[in-house]
């Protein structure tokens, strides 16, 4: 048997050269509007650093109250004396034959000790345990804002990628169709019955409409980029729209254009009112700085000490205390003070862009209500001219089909025909893309 350089059979090494061509390609997930949000509000980093925000916030409500719980602590101490600090004997009147000395501690010492600390009251500390429940709060609403922000960017960047599907379609229906045309037409010139430039005119319309169908498609690979980027989803991952713009505008059906907005609604809104009430509680605690703090403590340590002059041993020397702590702030330089007036300066700040916003969200709703008032009308103008173009091709065509029309009537007729179905998809895109910003607009 044959082998090949790698000392495989000759066979088996074809084979293997020639296995990627026979792999399958990577085939395109085919994903729906839906399934898009679904995706980036699992993937989005954005989505995944609001989440680590409120993990913070769990843990930072966990910190903040094991301050408040017993403080219990053990520790050791070991010392020895290189040199003792004594007075000699007979100066307290104890006879002794030299000037031997009376030292007041041993040569070794061992201090093992246990600490017990618990904090009684503290404003400080009960203002601290409010503040980080209500930044638990202000991280779950900053998710919300996240979750919006993506879910908006996501159907902006999914209706674009959905429009150029469409118009693919149409245009690969129009193509389809005028193949058939320039067949025929090719076999009547054949026959002698029509003129050579009847069929160059269909073929260089044909080459017009097949050059825009691959610029079509480079714009639609481009599109998906752009919602993939907005997913965070891998750029190298293929993926298809699934939807149809009539499926999409079936789902606003419900949507009431003259809704009432409540302002509570918008998660942006929230996240301000919640900050507010941050600033609130801030300058209530260094309006109260005077407020005393209270700790009770309890401490044992039982020692050992060895080495009283010429005796070697060991005693046992033990100590307890057990007491409660308490101070209060009388004067504090006026800093305390100056804080409290920074934070009425924010909750003041906080409530100008409260009313910035509030008129900024009316604007944005209002806004959102004509684009779909106009959208609508547009629309229906879009679908007259669309009628009004298939009843003018379908005549021009019957015409040429008989004998009495023209090829270049024909690829008016044409043109016309593809420019009224762009316009009523464009049409019906702005249609979902205005009752999407209205929704959105209303915090639907």
């Amino acid at each position: 048997m044959f082998r090949t350089r790698f000392g495989l059979p000759f066979k088996m090494g074809v084979a293997l050269m020639f296995l990627p061509a026979l792999l399958p390609a990577q085939a395109q997930e085919p994903m729906r509007l839906t399934d898009c949000i679904r995706y980036a509000l699992d993937n989005h980093p954005q989505i995944k650093m609001a989440r680590l925000q409120i993990a913070d916030a769990e843990w930072q409500i966990r910190e903040n109250t094991g301050t408040g719980l017993p403080q219990i602590g053990v520790g050791v101490g070991y010392q020895y004396f290189l040199q003792r600090p004594g007075i000699p004997a007979r100066a307290i009147g104890i006879p002794t034959p030299g000037d031997e000395k009376v030292f007041f501690n041993a040569l070794h010492s061992l201090s093992p000790s246990l600490s017990v600390s618990q904090l009684l009251f503290s404003n400080p500390y009960l203002t601290s345990l409010k503040a980080a429940r209500i930044y638990r709060q202000y991280a779950q609403l900053q998710l919300s804002v996240a979750q919006r922000t993506v879910r908006d960017r996501v159907i902006d960047a999914y209706l674009p990628a959905l429009l150029l599907e469409e118009n693919l379609r149409i245009l690969d229906r129009n193509i389809e169709k005028l193949e058939q045309l320039f067949r025929e037409t090719q076999a009547t010139v054949k026959a002698g019955f029509a003129e050579q430039l009847d069929a160059d005119r269909l073929q260089l319309s044909l080459s017009t409409l097949r050059t825009e169908r691959d610029n079509l498609g480079r714009q639609r690979d481009i599109a998906l980029d752009a919602l993939k980027l907005g997913m965070g989803m891998p750029i190298e991952q293929p993926i298809t729209v699934a939807d149809s713009l009539d499926a999409l505008l079936q789902q606003y059906v419900s949507l009431n254009p003259v809704a009432p907005f409540n302002f509570s609604n918008r998660p942006e809104y929230a996240v301000l009112i919640k900050g507010r009430e941050l600033n609130l509680l801030q300058a209530d605690l260094f309006k109260k700085y005077w407020m005393p703090t209270l700790v009770g403590f309890f401490q044992y340590q039982p020692g050992w000490q060895g080495a009283f002059g010429n005796d070697t041993r060991w005693f046992f020397i033990p100590s307890a205390v057990l007491g409660v702590s308490l101070s209060i702030n009388l004067w504090d330089g006026g800093s305390s003070r100056a804080r409290y007036e920074r934070a009425r300066i924010s909750y003041q700040t906080v409530e100008v862009q409260r009313e910035m916003l509030e008129e900024t969200l009316t604007f944005e709703v209002e806004a959102a209500r004509r684009q779909l008032l106009n959208a609508a009308e547009r629309i229906q103008n879009q679908e007259r001219n669309l009628e009004l173009s298939r009843r003018v091709y379908d005549t021009v065509q019957a015409k040429y089909k008989a004998g009495v029309g023209s090829s270049f009537e024909l690829i008016s007729a044409e043109q016309q025909l593809y420019s009224a179905q762009q316009a009523l998809i464009q049409a019906k895109t702005d249609l979902l893309k205005a009752k999407a910003a209205l929704k959105s607009a209303l915090g639907l």
